[in-house]
């Protein structure tokens, strides 16, 4: 999904930042690989701070929750998982109310979901924290560009990229 506004202006909701990212059409369906790169993307606040901090701050809560998420549901309900091939483990109840799912399924299998939701985030986390190291000097460029305005759209970070 295509970056729609960044900004680093704290707003009540308690985040002190953030990047929203907009979908260019409706859309319905999404692939393996695009909710791969989602996660990555997800996750490379977290990435960006051991990269140039080398810590870990509370600011990636709310990312590491949506990253879980995403990654529970690729390989509880979508399939998306060798090590748990077709089967979906869980189950929605209440689709369009509140969407909760609950594990249809032996511990052993559980232990297995955990395993694979471990995985799939640690190595996006991984792919993400090496994009940012093979790109430091445009990620400390962007990040100038980003104090000096607070609040970019995504077609200014694109031709803020793209002038590099």
């Amino acid at each position: 999904m295509p970056v729609s506004k960044i900004t680093i202006v704290p707003h009540t909701d308690g985040a002190l930042g953030y990047t929203l990212y907009t979908p260019e059409e409706e859309k319905f369906l999404s692939t393996k690989d695009e909710l791969l790169v989602d996660l990555k993307s997800v996750l490379g606040g977290r990435a960006a701070e051991q990269v140039v901090f080398s810590v870990q701050t509370t600011g990636a809560h709310n990312d590491l929750q949506k990253a879980t998420s995403l990654a529970r549901n690729m390989v509880t309900q979508y399939g998306m998982s060798d090590a748990l091939g077709l089967m979906a483990p869980a189950s929605v109840t209440n689709k369009y109310l509140d969407e909760q799912a609950y594990m249809d399924c032996s511990q052993e299998t559980a232990a297995t979901v955990d395993r694979e939701v471990r995985r799939l985030l640690q190595k996006a986390y991984e792919d993400a924290e090496e994009l940012l190291k093979s790109n430091r000097a445009l990620l400390d460029e962007i990040a100038e560009y980003l104090l000096a305005k607070e609040t970019i759209t995504g077609d200014e970070l694109m031709a803020f990229i793209n002038n590099k």
